[in-house]
């Protein structure tokens, strides 16, 4: 019986080119076996199987992607890496881009923004270094807005005083837009809100908060992403 072969060996010889280039065009995401694409440096081929390079292939490493996810109640990002929520499986059907998924995407991900593990909501995870500064480093330029379900009694002042004039870990919080959606619905508009804030927020005014969801970043909304899928930032959008 023959044996296999590393997939990067016989790559260089069908190519004419070196073993290094031949492990770009893996790590890249093209390279299809028998019409499968693999990823893997260290696969291994039968001289039988039909090894070739997808039409687009290029040695230029990948641009940078940005992923939203819409992320549901009850996920704790880390016990959940980027590698567990973002799958080919899960990734939204109205995906407008023109990405094609490979499993480089998901090395060197920053999470923006996280939510604590009771609240869903969009979520922003990204290679980008402009997108990461602007949501880390910029956060308290870049207003997020959160629409959170409560239970209990308001006091009398409370939605004064969620507007303006509560502390929290020590610190005065600047002022901030609240408004009431229905009876028992607060809606959020903030600047760089701290885990924990909003739940901290609602109980000094009598109020528990029963679900919290993250609508919008910045001037991005999650818009018709469902529960648990994601897509690609496309081109045009901005936070």
């Amino acid at each position: 019986m023959t044996e296999p072969v590393r997939l990067s060996k016989r790559l260089a010889e069908l190519l004419s080119c070196s073993r290094s280039e031949a492990e770009q065009y893996i790590e890249g995401g093209c390279v299809l076996v028998d019409g499968q694409l693999v990823e893997e440096q260290g696969a291994k081929v039968l001289p039988q199987q039909k090894v070739e390079l997808i039409p687009q292939a290029s040695l230029a490493a990948p641009a940078p992607v940005t992923i939203l996810l819409h992320k549901t109640a009850g996920c704790d990002m880390e016990a959940n890496p980027a590698a567990q929520l973002i799958t080919p499986e899960n990734h939204s059907a109205d995906d407008r881009s023109d990405t094609r998924f490979i499993k480089r995407h998901l090395t060197g991900m920053t999470l923006t923004a996280p939510l604590e593990a009771y609240a869903s909501g969009l979520l922003v995870l990204t290679q980008d270094w402009r997108i990461a500064r602007k949501l880390i480093d910029d956060t308290a330029k870049v207003e997020q807005e959160f629409i959170v379900e409560v239970s209990g009694a308001i006091a009398a002042d409370g939605l004064k005083l969620l507007n303006h004039g509560l502390k929290f870990n020590g610190r005065e919080l600047p002022p901030i837009k609240v408004s009431w959606q229905n009876e028992t619905r607060l809606r959020f508009a903030l600047k760089g809100p701290q885990l924990g804030q909003i739940r901290s927020m609602c109980e000094k005014v009598g109020l528990n908060v029963v679900a919290m969801k993250r609508i919008r970043i910045g001037r991005l909304p999650m818009a018709g992403l469902q529960a648990g899928q994601w897509r690609y930032l496309l081109g045009y959008e901005q936070f």
